[in-house]
């Protein structure tokens, strides 16, 4: 039943894309915020399809610890999940992702033109650089930022690798670091057709402000999501064994 559920919510996830990516493209004329709502409302419908096809729902802890103003948010990344989730799970974010996506017809438009973040991480400092002044654009237009610190997916219980790119924002902009735990990938893993029916813990810890050193930072960053992580991977083990 598990199988037959994943397969149809991956039926549901490509045709309602499909549908509104071209359905929405005349509001690619239009101006930024209305690309951000079809965005925030394609999120939505596969939140809303991944709970009612594959029972797969979430909850977020520590909702009071993200400011409703500008900051950095760095989130632990498992799972594609996450992606979907922070489109709603703050107020219009500017989402830091790799520059090859903004190559893919028609989700590199949308992101572009919902003036997402986009970094060449084969550009070196130069790269850093532009994703500086774009987050500088960013906070300045009010928005927060959310970024992966590790750039791309990692399984439950791998080994971190932090990347540069989340100091490099958060010694530059002067708004607070709000780190985040998951365990999305307990849920809808990376890499795997399977959805397990189960809650996914978004777990938003106190902030970091800003002012610290480098490597004092990425310290305490990775201090306090990868912790929080295994209690929350560990919470979910323990729950789809008693299921």
């Amino acid at each position: 039943m598990i199988a037959l559920r994943s397969l149809l919510f991956q039926v549901f996830l490509y045709t309602t894309s499909a549908v509104m990516t071209l359905g929405c493209l005349p509001l690619l004329v239009l101006p930024r915020r209305y690309t951000a709502s079809a965005i925030r409302l394609w999120s939505k419908l596969q939140l809303w399809g991944a709970a009612t096809i594959t029972g797969i729902t979430y909850e977020i802890r520590g909702a009071e610890n993200l400011p409703a103003g500008p900051c950095l948010i760095a989130s632990k990344h498992q799972s594609m999940w996450d992606t979907i989730f922070w489109a709603v799970g703050a107020k219009d974010p500017a989402i830091v992702l790799k520059k090859e996506l903004t190559y893919v017809p028609l989700y590199g438009w949308y992101a572009m033109k919902a003036a997402m973040i986009s970094i060449d991480r084969g550009s070196g400092p130069s790269a850093i650089r532009k994703l500086v002044r774009q987050g500088k654009r960013a906070i300045a237009n009010n928005r927060p930022i959310m970024i992966f610190p590790e750039g791309t997916r990692s399984a439950p219980g791998s080994l971190p690798d932090y990347k540069p790119g989340v100091a490099a924002l958060y010694t530059q902009l002067d708004v607070p670091c709000i780190p985040v735990a998951l365990n999305s990938g307990m849920f809808w893993a990376r890499r795997a057709l399977k959805r397990q029916p189960g809650t996914i813990v978004v777990d938003i810890l106190p902030a970091i402000e800003p002012g610290l050193k480098r490597r004092d930072f990425m310290v305490q960053l990775e201090t306090a999501i990868e912790p929080a992580t295994t209690r929350l991977v560990a919470e979910a083990k323990s729950k789809i064994a008693t299921d």
